[in-house]
């Protein structure tokens, strides 16, 4: 019995309509189902019906029923009457009905009697009864389908497969498989020619396209922000005729369209307070703008840095539209977009992932990419104002440096020599030194001015406060704390490869680190960096450049903060002496340029320090180097010698022929106070006032007047006033080029010269037209007669 109520017409209103139509359907389901059941229960009663039918033996007059017609069938049955046969006969025909199988069986039935035991049918005589028929016409395929069992066995399915055209079918076939692969119609065979202007089309279309595009998002970058997609998308261009010229001008493109519209300040993500709360629409959609273009921006910095992984990894994609040789052209021109991004936009989103692409790729195998991105960390260093990058930049190099066991290229420390530290802090130093702007407390305030005059002054003071802070560009505190931080990362690299990797090639680079930022390191390290330096010189395992180096940092070391240290430094004083015969005097002679700075800071900033017998040997032996150096180290080395014997007295000894003092020179002596050098004289000057450079003549004539500084001996104020470095740099020949220029010799013009018959006498010249015109008869030389003459 249904025990539901049927529902009120109230409760059917408040019933959606979707509920009252799934109601129904599983309703209609469940009618469905039960009616099914229904039909395969009895579908399974008929079956076992028959199948009991089939099994039930039949009895020998049921046969011959079916044979015998009308009549006779009732008089055999009289003919035969079951009940005059004996029980026992009965029973055994029963048992014999039974077992005997030819008696329940149909006789015109070829089919076994037991269905079930398949292993007793005779597939071959079955084979062999069926009949046989000429093959006049080519056998038709069959496809086999699934058997069907009935009473008399197994019936196996088949249906016949219509047969097509072979060549019509394999045609389709190739259509189809070229339809699915390109999805366009086989293209016909062009000539060269053809090949060539068709691709010169497409590109020409492409490009077209790309100007559309981006111009388009230059004119109106917050309502084509949508545009940059469907630009970043090109650069998965798939037509391997112009795949590659078109990914790179997109790359290129991109790259220039965000150094455009990105703003000057970093896009943070919302907050979902602030993604809650209503805005106007104009914040709504500059909302939209920078959410657009920071996941543009970040998309487009992924596609580039899988440029440069697939090509580093050696991997082609399953399109397979670009050669592994084209690879490499792309991957440049990413670096390449990295790196003017890395520069342009150093305030922006990603900033630090494109340093950790970048710094990595400095010491990359590849020449073209390293210098890339050389110049570009460069760059960003010497525009670095604030500092924030560069620190970024410096963190990241140190940990290439640790995480590759010091086995970079020594070009990734040279560019610490680019920081902006120094200068800054310069900087700083005269900020301080000049006078500040100072503003009245307030009790003098009270105790000078009248109520109106304090109110006005408050104003005054409020309005200059605000005019100090425009002008300062960033704060000098957080300046300050980034230099600092950025200094200390420097120096522990710098420290850490001078305790573990003494043997690296990343010394010379540390040792002209140290040099240039000597004079910011902390006095307590002083000691022990003096002790360091002193070791590597005294280990001999260094070059000579290295060695200046060495000599340069300790001396920038003892010429700042290190004055308070009470440290005697003639042992780098006698290193550099011995040192300066084994300078490369030839190719560009770039070591000379780091000598006269250690001579500059040696001697110049020191010259209190040091004895007149020193000055007096280092001015002799590089007189003498200045003999075998290039034209623009001799200038530099004379100019250092004019500044010796203007800044001790007592340097003119040198120019006189007289000995001072016992003793003699000894010039093969590596000690510079014990050499005797007061004994010898610059006779160096004579031949360097002989040489071919004019610069060099006269720097030679001007130290053998004395070095005057008037006078008709002194120099010009182009010379005068100009250091040694800058001289040496001046007159520098790398450039293959001589500096002061040759002159130029005018060549002779040949009208100015006369005839060569106007030199000859008319005599002379008219044997010499004789000899010319005779004939010359050639006849056989005997030397067996001038032989027998001679003898007799």
């Amino acid at each position: 019995k249904n025990t539901k109520r049927v529902p009120s017409f109230r409760k059917l209103l408040r019933t959606s309509q979707i509920k009252l139509d799934n109601k129904l359907k599983n309703k209609q389901y469940k009618q469905k189902s039960a009616a099914k059941k229904y039909r395969k229960e009895q579908k399974k009663l008929r079956e076992a019906v028959r199948d009991a039918i089939s099994r039930k033996p039949f009895p020998l007059e049921e046969c011959k029923k079916k044979q015998v017609a009308g009549k006779y069938e009732e008089e055999e049955e009289d003919a035969l009457p079951l009940d005059m046969m004996d029980e026992d006969d009965m029973k055994l025909i029963e048992d014999l009905a039974q077992k005997a199988s030819f008696l329940t069986r149909d006789l015109s039935s070829h089919e076994p009697v037991h269905i079930k035991k398949r292993k007793h049918e005779s597939v071959i005589e079955k084979y062999e009864k069926v009949p046989r028929r000429m093959q006049t016409e080519p056998e038709k395929e069959l496809i086999h389908l699934l058997p069907i069992k009935d009473k008399s066995g197994i019936i196996p399915q088949a249906v016949e497969k219509p047969v097509l055209d072979v060549a019509h079918e394999e045609e389709d076939t190739e259509e189809m498989e070229e339809a699915e692969e390109f999805n366009e119609e086989p293209l016909p065979i062009l000539t060269p020619e053809e090949m060539a202007a068709q691709r010169r089309e497409k590109l020409q279309e492409r490009k077209m396209h790309i100007a559309a595009l981006a111009s388009a998002i230059l004119s109106e970058p917050d309502n084509n922000v949508k545009k940059l997609k469907e630009l970043r998308a090109m650069l998965m261009e798939q037509d391997p005729n112009v795949a590659v010229i078109v990914r790179k001008l997109v790359m290129v493109s991109l790259m220039e369209i965000f150094k455009d519209i990105v703003p000057s300040y970093k896009i943070r993500p919302l907050t979902e307070a602030e993604k809650a709360t209503k805005v106007k629409k104009e914040t709504q959609k500059l909302r939209e703008f920078e959410e657009g273009l920071v996941s543009q921006y970040k998309f487009y910095l992924e596609n580039l840095e899988q440029t440069i992984k697939d090509w580093k990894q050696r991997k082609l994609k399953k399109s397979n539209v670009i050669s592994l040789k084209a690879y490499k052209g792309l991957a440049e021109v990413a670096v390449k977009c990295l790196c003017e991004l890395l520069v342009a936009l150093p305030h922006f989103n990603f900033h630090n992932n494109i340093i950790v692409l970048i710094v990595p790729l400095m010491n990359d195998p590849s020449k073209t990419i390293s210098e890339l991105c050389f110049e570009a960390v460069k760059k960003l260093f010497k525009q670095d104002k604030l500092g924030y990058a560069s620190l970024g930049v410096v963190k990241v190099i140190s940990g290439l440096v640790k995480g590759r066991n010091y086995d970079v290229r020594p070009e990734v420390l040279k560019v610490f020599l680019h920081l902006r530290i120094k200068e800054v802090e310069l900087q700083k130093d005269s900020e301080d030194i000049a006078p500040k702007k100072k503003f009245m407390t307030y009790k003098e305030k009270r105790k000078n001015l009248s109520r109106m005059q304090r109110k006005w002054k408050k104003a005054e003071e409020k309005l200059e406060r605000e005019l100090l802070e425009a002008e300062a560009s960033e704060s000098k505190e957080k300046k300050l704390k980034l230099h600092t931080e950025t200094l200390n990362v420097v120096f522990v690299t710098y420290f850490r490869i001078l305790k573990k990797a003494q043997k690296s090639p990343l010394l010379p680079a540390v040792l002209e680190g140290l040099a240039k930022f000597a004079h910011l390191i902390n006095v307590e390290f002083f000691d022990d960096l003096l002790i360091v330096l002193h070791s590597l010189i005294a280990s001999g395992g260094l070059s000579y450049r290295e060695s200046l180096h060495c000599i340069l940092s300790a001396f920038h070391i003892l010429s700042g903060q290190g004055d308070v240290l009470n440290i005697d430094p003639m042992k780098f004083y006698t290193h550099l002496y011995k040192t300066l015969f084994s300078l490369h005097a030839g190719g560009t002679n770039e070591d000379i340029g780091i000598v006269l700075q250690c001579l500059d800071v040696m001697f110049a900033k020191r010259r209190k320090q040091v004895s007149q017998q020193r000055a007096l040997a280092f001015l002799k032996r590089l007189s003498t180097l200045a003999l075998h150096v290039l034209p623009n180290s001799s200038v530099g080395i004379l100019a250092t010698n004019r500044v010796f014997m203007q800044m001790f007295s007592k340097m003119d000894l040198l120019l006189d022929n007289e000995s001072q003092g016992s003793g003699v020179y000894l010039p093969e002596l590596d000690e510079p106070e014990h050499c005797n050098a007061q004994n010898t004289a610059l006779w160096e000057l004579h031949l360097l006032q002989r040489h071919y450079h004019p610069t060099v003549q006269k720097f030679a004539a001007h130290l053998i007047a004395g070095a005057p500084t008037e006078g008709s001996g002194a120099l010009s104020l182009d010379f005068s006033q100009r250091s040694a470095t800058e001289l040496f740099e001046a007159y520098s020949m790398k450039g293959m080029t001589f500096n002061p220029p040759v002159a130029s010799v005018t060549p002779r013009r040949k009208d100015t010269f006369l005839k060569m018959d106007s030199f000859v006498d008319e005599e002379l010249n008219k044997q010499l037209q004789q000899h010319i015109s005779e004939t010359v008869v050639h006849q056989s030389l005997d030397f067996a007669k001038h032989l027998k003459s001679s003898l007799s």
